[in-house]
């Protein structure tokens, strides 16, 4: 407000409300979104993209999974995780295989084989990774080198969660079936001991119920990348090129799996990992490149670039916008765009909430509309912030979209935007609709126009708007999961209404000395619209509607015409708060209103 110095001030605006910013200019208020299913609790949404033709939305809510094929439910599972264990639970997809990871619940892999059957199951490890978590100096000693045999520790370590675990012993696998005490067990041999006597050549699973399970996972350069668990946080395992479930190190040949940690002056619990130009590894203190091209374990390199961090509350999976990975920084008030840069060879983050710190107040969920280049933050208060990022012409600007619920889970699938809305104390699955100006909406039509409309059963008791035939009807209560409109319609759209405010930064008038200078007069103001039904304008004596309709052309019981042009409006006295913005709109209208630009025309003296 006060650094008119800054290009940010020539291109900002003082707030903007439920519009969307085109990224080669102008504001357009915001699609409603349609009401599509109420969801059983708290939902994490997941995009699954089958091949270019069949993309379903997968509703994760407790220990339960729902499949939707567009707006229809066509397959739900029990699940075994949690609400409790949503906010971190992670996931990758190959092909038709979709892979679901959290620190306490063992990998989950889902498949589909058509678009009404789905499975659940457990990964089919064909070599787990290892680790050794007991001291150096304990021993084990297996009672035979065949069949059942009773593994006796030198110290405690046993704990019951081991069962169904492996450990190695002299670098061959035993299962163990049954835990006695903390220095003794029962194991199932798989691979044949070479000796019955105490060692310490041995180590057990990496994941486990004792030791936790992958936090995250991703696929590069055709391997498996699991980064991170409960109990080594900070280390990355690498599959076999090709045979994504084998993580056997072998004799560290190219194509043999890759295992390292993190290492470093900070805490570097990894909280993402991401294949891009590179592979790029999130922890919680920092941004790191591992690079090896091909990935081999000769070849791999790891360099840590930024010490931004990600959040320890929740999974928030980066997004790729135009080749440079978003992710939202561990402080959750900002939003970093992490790009390779070819000069110094090396990652930068660039924080692109700088302007907007207001707006981004610990971010929850992501998405991406890659067709309208718009990027949808969730936030822990309910809110939506839009990113409109068009890096080719340098275009980084933020607007803020409120409904009468709060916004918890985002997803895009095809360029639709998803998500899990609560309202009225229950969950909905709402997707953006160009075709509805309403919230938690829906559209009906009939081929003999009727005044009563039923299926609004979501918003029993509510008061919701009502446009009918293409022209605004006012307000109405559902009752009976119904409205009864004054006058037969043929096509309607009934939901949640919400208001639109676009209000610029106040003229930044400077003497020649530099001080404030004033009063000042807005003598005109000309608005530049598109394909506008409905503009309301305040130029200091509240909103008033701007009148688009002509006599000549259109009935004035028939839907609004679409205005494409300059509306000038003329304005009266003076202003002495120069900090006050010069003209606002606003309104509830549900009809379509795209600002192209506004030029105004001042004067400072008589």
């Amino acid at each position: 407000m006060g650094r008119g110095d800054l290009r940010a001030f020539e291109n900002g605006a003082r707030r903007l409300r439920n519009v969307f910013i085109q990224p080669t200019g102008g504001v357009t208020r915001r699609p409603g979104l349609r009401h599509v299913a109420t969801l059983p609790g708290a939902a994490r949404l997941i995009a699954f993209e089958f091949n270019t033709e069949q993309s379903y939305l997968l509703a994760l809510t407790h220990q339960r999974l729902d499949v939707y094929l567009g707006d229809l439910l066509v397959a739900t599972l029990a699940a075994p995780w949690t609400g409790a264990m949503l906010d971190q639970i992670a996931h990758t997809q190959s092909a038709d295989t979709l892979l679901l990871l959290h620190p306490a619940m063992p990998p989950q892999r889902v498949t589909r084989s058509s678009h009404t059957s789905w499975n659940f199951g457990g990964w089919n490890w064909i070599a787990a990774p290892f680790f050794r978590f007991a001291d150096p100096g304990v021993t084990m000693t297996p009672g035979g080198t065949t069949g059942s045999v009773t593994l006796t520790a030198s110290a405690p370590f046993f704990e019951a969660g081991h069962a169904g675990s492996q450990l190695r012993i002299g670098g061959r696998r035993v299962t163990v079936t049954a835990v006695a005490s903390a220095t003794s067990a029962t194991a199932q041999v798989v691979e044949t001991l070479a000796a019955a006597a105490a060692t310490q050549d041995w180590d057990e699973a990496a994941f486990s119920s004792v030791r936790g399970w992958p936090a995250t996972a991703c696929f590069h350069q055709d391997r498996l990348v699991l980064g991170g668990s409960r109990d080594l946080p900070n280390r990355l395992w690498l599959s076999r090129s090709g045979d994504l479930f084998n993580f056997d190190l072998g004799t560290g040949l190219d194509d043999q799996a890759i295992e390292f940690g993190l290492l470093s002056d900070q805490v570097n619990a990894i909280r993402a990992v991401f294949s891009g130009r590179h592979l790029q590894v999130f922890t919680s203190g920092a941004e790191w490149m591992v690079t090896g091209d091909p990935m081999t374990p000769a070849s791999i390199q790891l360099h840590r670039q930024t010490r931004i961090g990600m959040p320890n509350s929740r999974i928030l999976p980066p997004v790729d916008v135009d080749g440079s990975t978003i992710f939202v920084a561990r402080s959750g008030q900002a939003v970093h765009e992490f790009a390779y840069t070819d000069v110094q060879q090396a990652y930068q983050a660039s924080d692109l909430a700088m302007m907007a710190r207001h707006l981004v107040q610990d971010p929850v969920s992501l998405a991406y509309d890659q067709t309208r280049r718009l990027l949808h933050v969730a936030m822990a208060d309910g809110s939506l912030s839009t990113l409109t990022l068009y890096r080719a012409e340098q275009v980084t600007a933020w607007t803020r979209q409120e409904t009468e619920g709060a916004f918890r889970a985002l997803a895009e699938i095809d360029g639709v935007v998803w998500c899990a809305v609560e309202r009225a104390g229950t969950v909905r699955l709402e997707r953006f609709d160009d075709a509805l100006a309403v919230d938690a909406g829906l559209t009906g039509s009939a081929d003999t126009p009727k005044a009563h409309w039923t299926g609004l059963g979501h918003l029993q008791g509510r008061a919701v708007q009502v446009v009918a035939d293409g022209a605004p009807h006012g307000t109405f209560t559902v009752l009976s999961g119904g409205v009864t409109l004054d006058e037969p319609a043929g096509a309607v759209q009934v939901g949640l209404g919400f208001s639109h405010v676009i209000e610029p930064l106040p003229p930044q008038l400077l003497s020649a000395g530099g001080s404030r200078s004033g009063p000042l007069r807005l003598v005109a103001a000309s608005f530049r619209v598109l394909e506008t039904a409905a503009l309301s304008v305040d130029l200091g004596r509240g909103a008033q509607p701007v009148p688009f309709r002509r006599l000549d052309t259109a009935l004035l019981d028939a839907a609004p015409l679409r205005f494409t042009g300059d509306v000038t409006l003329r304005a009266f006295g003076w202003r002495r708060d120069t900090m006050r913005p010069l003209w606002r709109i606003e309104g509830d209208t549900p009809l379509p209103l795209t600002l192209l630009s506004v030029t105004i025309e001042t004067r400072m003296t008589d």
